[in-house]
């Protein structure tokens, strides 16, 4: 059976593309491409002369049974304008298709926007959730928000330059002001990395429309952690004094634990003594 390549392109700077998709984009019989305009200059670029067709959002449902039916004859890669395929664009159904033919279906490794902001970003990569586009309405788009408000992962969308500040704000009244990292134009010339919480981003972008690709990535909601009351912490702190534990020791423990600063908890063991 013949394979579908789903080979990853370069998100800006043409040179990051591996080996193994110029090789794969060489040899395959056909490649579908969401702008075949777009594909032509990576093509062109690297002296790559296999035929390209359109595959997008708005093709009709013919388009995808005559890929299918090519891939009964001979391979087919996939690529998207930028990045990986599949994400965002219609890849899904003809991977799908793909495989309840009987077909092979390999991913060819390259570049991610979502994946390259993630862990430029400095907020936790161990866990995180991609959005893809938010919903273009507000209300839309807050209950959006909303479902995923408690969730403790790290979170990644795309934005349009147009509705960043509307975005913003959704953001801020729906999350309230947590820290998050708006990376523009990834691997291009005017790359940029916009570090700090909602309300200051919405203040920056205000002055400073922006333009380009819009990756954000979102910290997660962070566990509330209990305060201890008083006599709690006198209690706590009388216990590991039994244990003969330094005052150091109690203070920077307790400190976690209690949600106390540590320098109150440690005047408090003081003036036990």
């Amino acid at each position: 059976m013949s394979t579908l390549y789903l080979v990853a392109t370069p998100i800006g700077n043409l040179e990051d593309i591996t080996q193994r998709a110029l090789r794969i984009l060489g040899q395959v019989d056909l490649i579908a491409a969401e702008d075949t305009r777009h594909t032509a200059k990576l093509l062109n670029h690297y002296e790559i002369e296999s035929p390209l067709t359109s595959f997008h959002e708005h093709s009709k449902p013919g388009k995808l049974q005559r890929l299918l039916k090519h891939l009964d004859q001979g391979d087919l890669a996939l690529v998207s304008d930028a990045g990986t395929p599949v994400l965002n664009d219609p890849g899904y159904e003809l991977v799908r298709g793909a495989i309840e033919a009987g077909h092979e279906v390999s991913p060819i490794p390259g570049p991610s926007a979502p994946i390259s902001a993630l862990i430029a970003s400095g907020l936790p990569a161990d866990r995180f959730l991609y959005l893809g586009y938010l919903p273009r309405k507000s209300s839309e788009r807050r209950q959006a928000v909303r479902e995923v408000a408690a969730l403790p992962y790290t979170l990644i969308f795309f934005e349009t330059p147009h509705r960043l500040l509307e975005s913003l704000q959704d953001l801020l009244e729906e999350l309230g002001d947590r820290d998050l990292v708006i990376a523009r134009e990834i691997s291009k010339l005017h790359e940029e990395f916009y570090r700090g919480q909602i309300s200051s981003a919405l203040a920056h972008f205000a002055d400073h429309p922006p333009r380009g690709e819009i990756t954000l990535v979102l910290a997660g909601s962070l566990p509330e952690v209990k305060t201890w009351s008083k006599e709690e912490l006198l209690a706590g702190i009388k216990e590991r004094r039994s244990q003969n534990m330094p005052p150091a020791q109690i203070a920077s423990q307790l400190s976690a634990e209690s949600n106390w600063p540590r320098r109150e908890i440690y005047q408090l063991i003081i003036e036990m003594d």
